[in-house]
């Protein structure tokens, strides 16, 4: 591992295709090593160059049809950074991809993308917003190949997100106030079709004005495999959505509160379909219950260094909420790679690289639209049960 350093802010802005070759552009070295990543994974697991191509172009009609846009986006980061159309789709579609490579060889998952999140409402915090964030556990390797991306949009709501260099999105927010995180679940269900992979999914959540439209790409869109996505408004609400590949189960804030790991807790879920994570992610049956406890702890008001300290949970080490680098069987180090804590109404992202060996945050900013502002303000007003309305000057 290189030194620990911030992840860049790289902004981009334009038609699709402008923002592509700018994104291309400013985050060619990063880029280049997330798809280095993936395609030495796929070497390893016995595919070569020509059986990846094979892989990984299998999506791009699908995706086409689905959101033309997104391609041409992602024709111009390959165009910015130099490198094929395909290997900017595998970075995009890596767990899909993967996940179909280990089923044609046999072999088993040892590293999936875990991750614990959580959203705090106004009713429990401190200044009565919304905090939604969380732990990112997959390849260590990624502190090193990650970036924070900006995007300045013409035709709908800007876009702060953390993702791999060369990806649509993972977690963020939109300056309409919408935020999502996304955890790793598994099901029998999982790879029995091709759908929609999930960065694509995120990244059009995040391009809503609206949080009901948010809310319907997630449900709606047909996925390949199971995933659990978490999406607040900062008008001060949350749903969680366990989804299946072909249907999804929402869970609703329980004490002004959602956390969650990488296992099903929707009992409708559990009644329909089978949970098959577990071998893989034997830890998350603590790890949500872990953050409640820090978290219930912390008061009857909550800030974001509360949401911190419960994400810096350490219980049951090396497997825990904050895990620092660990060896796993396939070779692959494993290891908290990001804690990201978002206060949308703030216009704030604050995020650590490798949080168990480094607690130095650095804050990304997204100027917000005045009707999500508002919305936010009048969220802290019934929240506190005070006339004074929250500005973005306190």
């Amino acid at each position: 591992m290189a030194e620990i350093t911030p992840f860049p802010l790289v902004e981009i802005s334009g038609s699709p295709r402008e923002r592509g070759r700018m994104y291309g552009e400013k985050a060619r070295e990063r880029i280049l090593l997330s798809a280095g990543l993936y395609t030495d994974q796929l070497h390893r697991l016995g595919f070569d160059d020509a059986n990846i191509e094979r892989l990984v172009t299998a999506f791009l009609p699908r995706i086409r049809e689905w959101a033309p846009d997104l391609v041409t986006e992602m024709e111009g980061i390959a165009e910015g950074a130099g490198i094929d159309l395909s290997a900017i789709v595998l970075i995009n579609a890596r767990t899909e991809v993967l996940q179909l490579a280990r089923l044609e060889a046999g072999v088993g998952d040892d590293d999936p993308d875990g991750c614990t999140g959580a959203v705090l409402l106004p009713e429990v915090t401190q200044d009565g917003t919304v905090i939604h964030g969380q732990n990112w556990d997959w390849r260590a390797e990624c502190a090193d190949s990650s970036i924070v991306l900006r995007i300045l949009r013409d035709d709908g709501p800007d876009i702060l997100t953390f993702t791999e260099a060369g990806g649509l999105a993972r977690s963020g927010f939109n300056s309409a106030g919408i935020t999502i995180t996304a955890n790793y679940l598994e099901s029998e269900r999982d790879y029995r079709d091709m759908g929609i992979p999930l960065p694509f999914i995120r990244r059009r959540a995040l391009e809503a004005q609206h949080f009901a439209l948010a809310l319907r790409v997630v449900a709606i869109t047909p996925k390949s495999g199971s995933n659990n996505m978490m999406l607040s408004t900062a008008e001060g609400f949350a749903v969680d959505l366990e989804c299946a590949p072909d249907e999804v189960f929402p869970i609703y804030p329980e004490n002004g509160m959602i956390v969650h790991a990488n296992h099903w807790q929707s009992g409708v879920a559990l009644s329909k379909l089978k949970e098959t994570g577990l071998a893989s992610v034997p830890d998350s049956l603590y790890r949500d219950q872990r953050v409640w406890k820090v978290l219930k702890e912390g008061g009857e008001k909550l800030g974001a260094d509360d949401l911190k300290r419960a994400f810096f949970d350490d219980f049951g080490s090396p497997f825990c909420v904050c895990r620092a680098p660990l060896a796993k069987e396939g070779g692959n180090l494993s290891a908290t790679v990001a804690m990201i804590i978002c206060e949308p109404a703030k216009g704030f992202m604050d995020i650590a690289p490798l949080p168990a060996l480094n607690r130095t945050f650095t804050r990304y900013e997204l100027a917000m639209d005045e009707a999500a502002l508002a919305k936010a303000a009048g969220a802290t007003v019934d929240a506190v049960g005070k006339g004074k309305r929250w500005s973005a000057s306190s």
